[in-house]
């Protein structure tokens, strides 16, 4: 339903969408019912409405409803309409304004008198008028409620509760193994789950499947999926990032979980409005009425030798910077399973970043942690004990970092490796602790340099740890380029284990 006032602030509608009329333009799209009213007259107002619910509810597809209607007065306290509207214009739009309109109306039918609407605009006055006075009574919010459902005030990810024993099974998997498992055995337990996204499903014609393997995307994680769940719950969406992340965001509105996915992290961008300004902010604007906790998974990362500009970018920063998301990052398969298996129960909106390069690595193989294994979100993982520089990292640097860790021993310098494994929360504790003991800290992250979040991390440290660092923090990240599509290149702009042991030694000699 459109309420169409021919402005956008002062621009009119013309400039807006190509002919002036929106319902034009769409009007050509199969099965959409395209009804047009005077929004200003109640009668048609009501009969379009009407029209409109018992074509949706007749299951015939949906419609859309335009109603032209009036501004009764300018867009903001800062805008003055006169400044763009005529007098004529504006007197002409005071003719429609639909409160007069029903009034007459009304009054042409024997409906009311004169008295009869003196009465009830004195009623609606003092209505409006005590409102007013009980606002401008009501304390304004305590200063110590600024933070107030940034996120759940009652499932913490990051509590005890979501630390469960693991319960291992079968032989050593990988990531995308266990990912897929993880879905399935948490789409069995919570029936209000629904997976969507690009190329997703084994076939969107399910009448396919009976010879063909299926799909299940570009990665296979979904794989299997649709066949154990059916078409109803896991399903492909348009070509369209704020498609998926917009229908995900109102599903989680009215209940329905949904675990959604980006095909590639490089194409996220064209979601930024719904993911920032409507899935991290719905509970807090909303003050707590309203939340949608709801999965975003997306491949993320490079050292693909080849994958190129659009295909192996980083970014998670970004998103550390965006007010009520979760971000989780694993690195090994154990850590999939039960990072993805909190972030499904949570009750916030999470960003679940998987690395492509990681998918089917043989070193972060895992047997799979039973149905019920979650790790909190929070809680760093020590990968290898020392004593002489930590290091912070995640994702495709944990391992690029215990190589380096290792060649390290052998010149006599002892590494400590810690895992992040969440950005949002991450877990500053362990860092301190570890830097407290070693008193030298190296951040490697994939990202790039500027403004990367290992930039956050080491301005913490500098604020909060100044009097046990013997030496300035190192960071290892990204050239601030794009990861060319060259694999000579790529191994340029993308950190090594080579970068991170230098970062290693120059500070354990520092």
């Amino acid at each position: 339903m459109i309420e169409d006032n021919g402005y956008a602030i002062s621009v009119p509608v013309e400039v807006q969408v190509p002919g002036g009329e929106i319902s034009d333009v769409v009007s050509g799209f199969p099965g959409l019912k395209v009804i047009k009213c005077d929004g200003t007259d109640v009668a048609e107002s009501y009969k379009a409405m009407t029209d409109a619910v018992a074509y949706c509810r007749a299951r015939k597809g949906p419609a859309l409803v335009h109603a032209k209607v009036v501004r009764p007065y300018s867009h903001s306290l800062s805008d003055d309409e006169k400044l763009y509207k005529t007098p004529a214009e504006r007197a002409e739009e005071a003719r429609r304004d639909p409160i007069t309109k029903l009034a007459e109306r009304m009054k042409a039918e024997g409906l009311v008198t004169d008295a009869d609407l003196a009465a009830i605009l004195a009623d609606v006055d003092k209505e409006v008028n005590d409102a007013a006075d009980e606002a401008v009574k009501s304390a304004k919010p305590a200063r110590s409620t600024a933070m107030d459902f940034v996120y759940s005030p009652d499932v913490d990810p990051s509590s005890a509760a979501f630390d469960t024993p693991a319960a291992p099974e079968g032989k050593p998997d990988t990531m995308v193994a266990a990912i897929n498992r993880t879905m399935k055995d948490e789409m069995a337990r919570n029936h209000r789950i629904v997976m969507f996204g690009e190329d997703v499903a084994d076939a969107t014609r399910e009448i396919n499947l009976k010879e063909v393997q299926g799909k299940g995307g570009v990665f296979k994680v979904t794989h299997g999926l649709q066949k154990a769940y059916g078409g109803d719950r896991v399903f492909n969406a348009p070509l369209a990032e704020a498609n998926i992340i917009g229908r995900a965001v109102g599903m989680a509105v009215r209940g329905i979980k949904p675990v959604v996915e980006i095909q590639f992290f490089d194409y996220i961008w064209p979601a930024m409005m719904q993911l920032r300004d409507e899935m991290s902010m719905m509970r807090y604007r909303s003050n707590n009425d309203f939340s949608c906790p709801m999965v975003v998974r997306t491949a993320i990362g490079g050292y693909l030798r080849g994958g190129a500009p659009y295909h192996s970018q980083s970014g998670e920063s970004i998103f550390a910077h965006c007010p009520g998301i979760r971000i989780a990052y694993p690195s090994n398969a154990q850590d999939a399973a039960g990072l993805l298996r909190t972030a499904i129960r949570c009750d916030d909106p999470v960003l679940f970043l998987e690395h492509k390069h990681l998918y089917r690595q043989t070193y972060n193989k895992g047997e799979y942690p039973g149905s019920n294994y979650m790790i909190p979100f929070g809680k760093a993982a020590t990968k290898r004990e020392g004593t002489d520089v930590t290091v912070v990292t995640w994702g495709a640097l944990v391992q690029r970092s215990l190589l380096a860790a290792q060649q390290a021993e052998k010149e006599g310098v002892s590494v400590h490796v810690l895992d992040l494994r969440t950005i949002m929360p991450f877990d500053w504790e362990s860092i301190a602790e570890s830097v407290r003991k070693t008193s030298r800290l190296v951040i490697a992250h994939e990202d790039q340099l500027t403004c990367g979040f290992g930039a956050e991390l080491s301005a913490r440290a500098a604020s909060d740890l100044f009097e046990y660092l013997d030496a300035p923090v190192k960071r290892v990240a990204a050239l601030d380029a794009p990861v060319a599509y060259c694999p000579d290149l790529e191994e340029v702009i993308l950190p090594g284990s080579a970068n991170v042991l230098d970062a290693i030694l120059e500070t354990a000699r520092y």
